[in-house]
């Protein structure tokens, strides 16, 4: 197996002005001898991050980047909260760092109040967490890491990547009952809604490209807001909390520990002041996955937030109509998370409109669904998971719209096994690569929890028929509840999904604001003019 087949050369890459492909002698754009985990939902993630933490001693390293972090959140029941985790941390001297977003008001459902308190926190204890809005106007670092690097054994270095802030409502566990440090979502979901979600654990030499993509960020030299130069002279003086101060010297990449073949891929939109290590950008999050589904043959399978581009919607259908076996597979949310008269009609019709492009190409190939919880209650899906044909396999922070691709920060992490798995079908793609450890039991674990199939049932592992499977869950969920609830539930929690349609009067005011608010496009003009990545 050639891993240059899936994953992205420096040159594809497209950004020749970061390091991250070139530090090492061999300047290959990934890392082989990693050992990778993966963590589904919050309990599990915040459980084994409080433990982490808690074994890191002076001279160590904390750094994280989020979107969205709550001090006051419990990392496990009972249990300390993130603010507490991480000042204890600074007590025993602990080098912590952060980059917080510095979010848009909390009047419009954000939570600048939030970051700025976990900010102002950590900074009195010792550490040194910066709101940083260098972003595109409208935009976010919407990137979702945690990287602990050890002074003195450096086997023990972790990063935590995926699509879990640190906050409120995500630590949820299999049975999705919700957090009780809830979130406002729709109403539809609950006064606690139930959260659905991925992160990874990941050991060896990949700490070294995830610590670049955090130092390439701490040692950005423009301003962390907005502002004209004066004003953030100005808040500087007055506030600790906007310029970085440096950072020690990076020691040497951990030694290999695993199988796993991990390659970095961020978002970074095009604009000005200019990125020093991105000046155009960089896009590499939406090439790896073009690439990738240029080479599916046999499943794709999607867990993702929206769903809307419809960009990404025709990169799908050319490769179902140019491969008449190939699956699509797509879990989303039932609902928006904000599904208000205004908020609605944009988010459901982008991907009403994105499903319509690949149900075209597709036909009954391609399937949509959202899950529930044993209650009725519609989990909210706010995973980022990509398999496909049980060989790549990615989790990260980005979705599948134009706004992840290209305008916000993002950061994913796509995997191959070097291992392979000798359960059958050997090689559900025909083309060589085998199928991998890896890829394969991150799907049958996501299976297994939404069909309620145990992961020994061979029929998870019957590939070729993965659209029958879904399909027959889907129909004995929704016949339980046509008949009024009435005997045992059935183990699944799949439903097809169905979106209720925009009134007609809205569609055209509802396409407006998903181009230029919703779903924005960070490229350069050209690319845009090109329709490029």
């Amino acid at each position: 197996m050639r891993l240059d087949d899936w994953f992205l050369s420096s040159q594809e890459r497209g950004n020749p002005h970061t390091s991250i492909d070139f530090r090492r002698s061999t300047e290959t754009a990934w890392t082989e001898g990693n050992d990778v985990k993966l963590l589904i939902d919050g309990e599990a993630y915040f459980a084994r991050l409080a433990q982490i933490i808690s074994e890191l001693h002076r001279g160590d390293q904390l750094l994280f980047t989020d979107w969205r972090s709550d001090a006051d959140e419990q990392m496990v029941q009972d249990g300390p909260t993130i603010g507490r985790l991480i000042l204890d941390a600074c007590s025993r001297g602990v080098d912590v760092r952060g980059l917080l977003w510095r979010s848009h008001s909390d009047r419009f459902a954000f939570s600048a109040q939030e970051n700025r308190n976990l900010a102002k926190e950590l900074s009195r204890a010792g550490g040194e967490v910066l709101l940083d809005e260098r972003v595109r106007r409208g935009g976010s670092h919407h990137q979702k890491m945690v990287l602990t690097r050890n002074s003195l054994r450096p086997n023990l270095d972790v990063a935590f990547v995926g699509g879990i802030d640190l906050s409120h409502g995500r630590r949820d566990n299999a049975r999705h009952r919700g957090n009780l440090q809830a979130i406002e979502l729709d109403r539809r979901y609950g006064p606690q809604p139930a959260w659905h979600d991925a992160q990874l654990e990941i050991r060896g030499p990949a700490i070294g490209d995830l610590d670049l993509t955090f130092r390439e960020r701490w040692q950005d030299p423009t301003p962390l807001n907005h502002s004209g130069r004066l004003s953030a002279w100005v808040n500087h003086k007055l506030s600790r909390n906007r310029v970085a101060s440096a950072m020690t010297e990076v020691g040497p990449d951990p030694i290999a520990q695993g199988e796993h073949a991990v390659q970095v891929l961020r978002t970074y939109p095009s604009r000005r002041p200019r990125y020093p290590f991105a000046p155009d950008g960089e896009r590499s999050v939406a090439r790896a996955f073009v690439k990738a589904i240029g080479r599916a043959r046999c499943l794709i399978y999607i867990e993702d937030q929206y769903f809307w581009s419809r960009q990404i919607a025709k990169n799908l259908a050319a490769a179902m109509r140019c491969h008449p076996t190939l699956q699509l597979i797509v879990v989303v949310p039932r609902f928006p998370d904000k599904d208000g008269r205004l908020s609605g009609p944009p988010s459901r019709r982008a991907q009403e409109r994105a499903m319509a492009i690949v149900r075209a190409a597709g036909g009954d190939r391609v399937q949509f669904y959202d899950i529930e919880n044993e209650q009725g209650v519609p989990i909210y899906v706010h995973a980022k998971v990509c398999v496909i044909d049980d060989v790549w396999a990615t989790v990260g922070s980005d979705n599948l719209n134009r706004r992840s691709w290209t305008h916000d920060s993002e950061l994913s992490c796509a995997v191959i096994d070097g291992e392979l798995d000798s359960r059958q079908p050997l090689d559900p793609g025909g083309l060589g690569d085998g199928s991998r450890r890896f890829a394969r039991n991150l799907r049958l674990t996501l299976w297994a929890e939404h069909l309620g199939i145990p992961m020994s049932d061979a029929g998870l592992l019957d590939i070729a028929n993965s659209g029958a499977l879904w399909e027959r869950a889907a129909r004995d969920l929704e016949r339980f509840n046509a008949e009024g609830n009435h005997g045992r539930r059935p183990a699944s929690r799949v439903r097809s999904h169905v979106i209720e349609p925009a009134s007609s009067w809205r569609q055209g005011w509802a396409n407006l604001a998903y181009r230029l608010v919703f779903d924005p496009d960070g490229r350069p003009l050209k690319m845009r003019i090109m329709n490029r990545y």
